[in-house]
């Protein structure tokens, strides 16, 4: 998918352009990835990734929930993640890059970490904000995106270098397992399960 297309996928960002807050030390944007970090009033301004994770500004961030029947796909991500390795979470998080929508961030990685194309609904807006290790804080605005499937029908082909394991399960019973074995989950996953009503989904 071309980025001109993912621009296309979604209202432009352009309009939410701003300045970032003053600070003694300005946003960096000499990273490989560039996101949309939020400033104030709610504009929007770029910044590295990393350096949004270090610093703990709060950024936008997109997060996809795929359901068959009553289960959700989760993930466990892969071991050489950068943060949060070998957790389980929702089935696919990620951020905008600085061009691109979230509808088209979404729709992107979901098929990037699992290889699977399919049309997402968007839903809720979340604030949240979590250390996940390494010094790292992520400090999210999250667009919410689902999709019902049959489980039986749709093929997964995760690459191995986001993701090593992949399950279905009820919210319930992740509810249960999470309250059991909190270091298995992925602190962002954690608080969608406890926050499960706000999300609407």
């Amino acid at each position: 998918m071309s980025r001109s297309a993912r621009r296309a996928d979604g209202p432009r960002l352009d309009d939410m352009i701003g300045e970032p807050p003053a600070t003694d030390e300005p946003p960096s944007i000499d990273e490989p990835i560039v996101i949309p970090a939020i400033g104030p009033g709610g504009s929007i301004y770029p910044v590295g990734k990393m350096d949004a994770h270090r610093r703990g500004l709060q950024h936008l961030a997109v997060s996809v929930f795929i359901f068959s029947g009553d289960e959700m796909l989760i993930q466990r991500r892969a071991a050489g993640k950068y943060h949060s390795a070998g957790q389980w979470a929702n089935t696919c998080c990620s951020h905008p890059e600085w061009d691109e929508t979230p509808a088209a961030a979404a729709r992107r990685r979901l098929f990037e970490e699992l290889g699977i194309d399919l049309k997402l609904t968007a839903g809720r807006i979340i604030d949240y904000r979590a250390e996940v290790g390494g010094g790292l804080i992520e400090n999210e605005r999250v667009h919410l995106f689902s999709a019902r499937t049959d489980r039986t029908s749709l093929t997964l082909a995760p690459d191995p270098e986001e993701v090593s394991e992949t399950r279905w399960a009820s919210r319930a019973a992740l509810g249960n397992e999470a309250a059991a074995t909190p270091d298995a989950f992925a602190p962002w996953f954690r608080i969608y399960l406890q926050r499960w009503t706000e999300l609407g989904l």
